[in-house]
C-alpha cells in the first residue's frame, strides 16, 4: 500500500521546493531592487507573482487529489497535509517579497536616504532560514527545522535596531519621515517573512511526529 504512493509524494516535494524557490528569488531580487536602486527589477518581481500563485493553486489540487485517490495513511498522509499547509505560507512570503518592492518603487523615486546596511542583511538570513527551512521540510528533518526556527529571533533583532535607528532619523529630521516609514514596512516585511519560514519548519515536527506545535519552547 506503501509503494504507489511514492511517485506521488515525490511530485508533492518537487513542486512545493519550486514554489519555494521562486518565493526565495523573489525575495533576493526585491532586496536587489532596493540596494541597486532599479524599480524594474521590483516590477518584474511583481509581474512573477503570478506564477507562484499558480503553484499554489496546482498544490491544492496534487494535495487532493492524492488524499481522495491514493488515500495515504500514517507518514504519508501528514506529509500531504503538510505540503498542503506550507504552500499558503510560501504562497504569503512571496506576497511580502512583493510588498517590498511596492515600497522599493516609491523609495527609488525619492534621494536615497541611508545606507541600507541591516535591511539587507535581515534579507539574507531571511533568505538563508527559507533554503534550510524547505530542506527541513522535504527531509522530513526536526533538528534541522529547530535549527531554522531558532534563527528568527536574529531576525527580530535586526528589525528592532532598523525600527529604533530610522525613529532617531525621523526625529533629526522631519523631511526623512515619508522615506523612513517605506523603509519600515520593508523591514516589517521581512520579519514577517522569517515568521511564516518558522510556521513551514514547525510543520516539519508535525509530519514527522504528528505534534502540533506553535511557537514552544524546544525542551
Amino acid at each position: 500500500m506503501h509503494r504507489p504512493i511514492d511517485p506521488d509524494i515525490h511530485k508533492l516535494r518537487d513542486k512545493i521546493l519550486m514554489m519555494g524557490g521562486a518565493a526565495e528569488n523573489a525575495i533576493a531580487r526585491a532586496t536587489q531592487a532596493l540596494v541597486e536602486r532599479d524599480s524594474s527589477i521590483a516590477d518584474q518581481v511583481i509581474r512573477d507573482d503570478d506564477r507562484i500563485d499558480q503553484l499554489e493553486l496546482e498544490l491544492d489540487e496534487a494535495c487532493i487529489e492524492t488524499l481522495v485517490l491514493q488515500q495515504p495513511a500514517a507518514s504519508d498522509l501528514r506529509f500531504v497535509v503538510g505540503v498542503a499547509k506550507a504552500a499558503p505560507n510560501i504562497e504569503r512570503i512571496a506576497d511580502h517579497a512583493v510588498n517590498i518592492c511596492k515600497h522599493v518603487i516609491k523609495l527609488n523615486n525619492e534621494p536615497q536616504l541611508k545606507a541600507y546596511v541591516d535591511i539587507p542583511k535581515m534579507s539574507a538570513i531571511v533568505q538563508e532560514m527559507l533554503v534550510a527551512g524547505l530542506d527541513a521540510f522535504t527531509s522530513v528533518d526536526p533538528d534541522r527545522a529547530w535549527d531554522v526556527i531558532r534563527r528568527d529571533d536574529e531576525v527580530d533583532e535586526l528589525h528592532r535596531k532598523v525600527m529604533k535607528d530610522l525613529t532617531a532619523c525621523m526625529m533629526d529630521d522631519p523631511a526623512s519621515v515619508p522615506r523612513a516609514v517605506e523603509l519600515m514596512f520593508v523591514s516589517k516585511h521581512l520579519e514577517r517573512i522569517a515568521d511564516y519560514v518558522t510556521n513551514l519548519c514547525e510543520l516539519v515536527v508535525y509530519i514527522k511526529r504528528g505534534n502540533v506545535i506553535k511557537h514552544v519552547i524546544e525542551e
